[in-house]
């Protein structure tokens, strides 16, 4: 799939945080990348922080079958039919005539509003400054695993080669003030951090 290309819906959102559904129950993004929907003339950014697979039917549950993917496909394929992925978002910012403002927006997300994965140059113009973090920290204080996801997200800066010394040092710098210089914390914070580079 085209990185540009839209491939989920909202259907749930405020100015904080949007749920939007796949409209293939297996194609999705990623925990922790960068994904883009509109409201007039903005572009207002998200953070994947939950994805969720389930029926859409509520009286068909899951069940297993002790059969392989392809085995299903091939005896039961209609069992696919009913599934649904949905994924929930973190607003961390937005662009206005090109300019990126690290705060949340006047207006949430659309119902219905079209989601796609942020471009190569989005992924670049947005993460130039570490301001997103502050958001980050106040909005999903009460709701997520806030190191997961962080981790998640460095990886991937550091797949798309966005992740240069200077700017991972400025990530940290700015994650031991918000977490009030806990070295401890940060210790162990970026150790992780270096295994999950070793795997790329």
């Amino acid at each position: 799939m085209n990185n540009n290309q839209f491939f989920a819906e909202i259907i749930q959102g405020n100015l904080f945080e949007w749920t939007a559904q796949c409209w293939q129950w297996n194609n999705i993004p990623q925990f922790g990348s960068l994904v883009v929907t509109k409201h007039d003339n903005l572009d207002i950014f998200g953070i994947v922080h939950t994805i969720t697979t389930g029926s859409s039917d509520p009286i068909r549950t899951i069940t297993a079958y002790q059969k392989t993917e392809e085995e299903l496909l091939r005896d039961q394929p209609q069992i696919f039919e009913f599934l649904q992925t949905n994924f929930t978002c973190i607003t961390v910012g937005y662009q206005e005539k090109n300019k990126v403002f690290y705060h949340v927006p006047e207006k949430p997300p659309k119902i219905h509003a079209f989601v796609s994965n942020a471009t190569a140059e989005q992924y670049q113009q947005f993460f130039a400054s570490d301001q997103f973090l502050h958001l980050l920290f106040n909005v999903s204080a009460q709701t997520i695993n806030l190191d997961e996801l962080l981790l998640a997200l460095l990886k991937q800066l550091h797949a798309k080669k966005i992740l240069d010394k200077s700017k991972f040092y400025d990530f940290i710098e700015t994650f031991s003030m918000l977490y009030k210089h806990d070295y401890q914390k940060l210790k162990i914070f970026l150790k992780r951090t270096h295994h999950a580079f070793e795997q790329h």
